[in-house]
């Protein structure tokens, strides 16, 4: 396990991200309205309300196991060690799993097909720029012990 002082070089708050695909679909909502359907709005918005549900649960249980563990959930912070219980023995990203859910039932609640694609390029920067270095991060440091988590445990689901 190598030192670090630095931890996974992240400069910004990963859910910043998904708060911004949100308002970007609300924006673009705002200028052409385009709802994902027209007639099964209760429906929509019921499956919406339980996904926001599931995906809050999601990240609360994830941060009582962050701070069972002592370890930073920062991503600019080091990272004392690996957590590969719970939630994490599911999928390595709950967090992130969780906040595209968010951005889904939100969606989903406001009929709101931007929100939808506005989603996707969100999925695409988390990935690139947190995930892809979180990963190398945990790699360098924990070397085996990471190589042999993922191997266990998908990076979504």
């Amino acid at each position: 396990m190598r030192e670090d002082n630095n931890g996974a070089g992240v400069k910004f708050p990963p859910p910043l991200v998904f708060v911004l695909a949100i308002a970007a679909g609300v924006a673009l909502n705002y200028l052409m309205p385009l709802a994902i359907t027209h007639t099964a709005v209760v429906i929509l918005q019921s499956i919406g309300g339980f996904i926001l549900l599931l995906c809050t649960l999601l990240i609360a249980i994830s941060l009582i196991q962050f701070r069972r563990a002592k370890t930073s959930i920062e991503p600019w912070k080091p990272t004392s060690h690996i957590i590969s219980s719970g939630v994490f023995g599911i999928t390595r990203n709950p967090i992130y799993l969780a906040f595209v859910g968010i951005d889904l039932a939100v969606a989903l609640l406001l009929n709101n097909v931007w929100m939808l694609i506005t989603l996707a390029p969100a999925i695409w920067l988390i990935k690139t720029f947190v995930i892809d270095r979180e990963e190398r991060y945990l790699s360098e440091k924990f070397t085996d012990e990471y190589t042999q988590y993922c191997a266990k445990v998908r990076r979504w689901l």
